[in-house]
């Protein structure tokens, strides 16, 4: 490819190449050089609009050349009911950070999608007890569904419960993933009950309460609340953050956009009392889980690093196996 071709990658390239190990691979270095001080804190900007709104997230990463990607998705969860279209939709574009040339540009959906699960993988391997076997999935969406079998990466999964607002759609994903993971998936009516018996659980919604209050979690749980992405959204109560050892992906972000923004405001958590940002303890700066007691949380809202190891990933594999379409702008 020279230098004034741009690689284009569809959903279905995409696919192909992408693993979920793959991908925890990547997202776990990303997490490590941010812990190790090697990488520029990402950044992030939202637009709300009637329905939904629009993330643009950046960052650059020093892998085997000098990486910048850009994310920008659209998020409307009411696009499946009124236009039979995914809720996340948007590109990726991935330059030369030091040329500042453009390298290629990527459907978003299986990325996030992947990477977002494989944060959850990298975060449980040192906030999860390290012999769960039982999951509650809370949404069950595609995210849901890509949640579990990362998680099926790093544990000997033995049970998986699987809960959402529409018993169909339960259902669904239940019948799904026991023919995918072989292992038995049910169905739960009531979300509680579920996560008392589990050792981890994963909410992945797009809910605007709170899900799960402290009455609703026994001591030794570990919860990846990814659903939350933006100030209006919420899965966790308050609470439960307060009575938990909070990990963030990235501070900052979650401290405005996260369940733990709601936590700050309502007066119950502050930033200081935040337990580490995930890098940290992937760099082995700080430690992970501590007791076979203590609740730990994943705040996830997504870091554009994740976004960047991903791509440069999915880019050089492409290059190499000659995939993807060749876009000559200056022609």
């Amino acid at each position: 490819m020279n230098s004034d071709e741009i690689l284009l990658l569809t959903p279905r390239e995409i696919a192909s190449l992408l693993t979920i190990d793959d991908c925890i691979v990547a997202v776990e270095h990303a997490f490590r050089l941010l812990g190790e001080g090697k990488a520029v804190p990402p950044a992030v900007l939202s637009m709300h609009v009637t329905g939904g709104g629009f993330h643009l997230k950046a960052g650059v990463l020093d892998l085997s050349r000098k990486y910048f990607a850009a994310k920008v998705n659209g998020n409307f969860p009411e696009n499946p009911a009124r236009f039979a279209l995914p809720t996340i939709q948007g590109v990726i574009v991935l330059c030369d950070a030091e040329k500042g040339s453009p390298l290629a540009v990527m459907d978003s959906r299986e990325i996030t999608s992947l990477r977002t699960a494989a944060a959850t993988a990298v975060a449980a391997k040192h906030l999860a007890r390290r012999n769960s076997r039982t999951v509650t999935i809370c949404g069950c969406g595609n995210q849901g569904r890509v949640q579990a079998m990362a998680l099926f990466r790093i544990f000997r999964l033995q049970t998986v419960f699987a809960y959402d607002k529409s018993a169909e759609q339960a259902q669904r994903l239940a019948q799904q993933l026991t023919a995918d993971l072989g292992i038995p998936v049910t169905p739960a009516s009531n979300l509680s009950t579920a996560v008392r018996q589990s050792d981890i659980c994963v909410t992945c919604t797009t809910s605007r309460r709170p899900l799960l209050g402290p009455e609703d979690v026994l001591p030794g749980t570990f919860i990846a609340a990814v659903g939350v992405d933006n100030p209006e959204k919420q899965e966790l109560h308050p609470d439960l953050m307060a009575k938990s050892k909070i990990v963030a992906d990235i501070l900052e972000q979650c401290a405005v956009m996260g369940d733990l923004h709601h936590a700050i405001a309502a007066g119950v958590v502050t930033r200081a009392d935040v337990h580490a940002e995930l890098g940290e303890i992937v760099a082995g700066k700080k430690p992970g889980r501590e007791s076979d007691e203590e609740i730990t949380i994943f705040d996830s809202t997504g870091m554009a690093l994740q976004d960047v190891a991903t791509a440069a990933f999915l880019y050089e594999k492409a290059q190499r196996q000659g995939s993807g379409v060749r876009l000559n702008f200056a022609a």
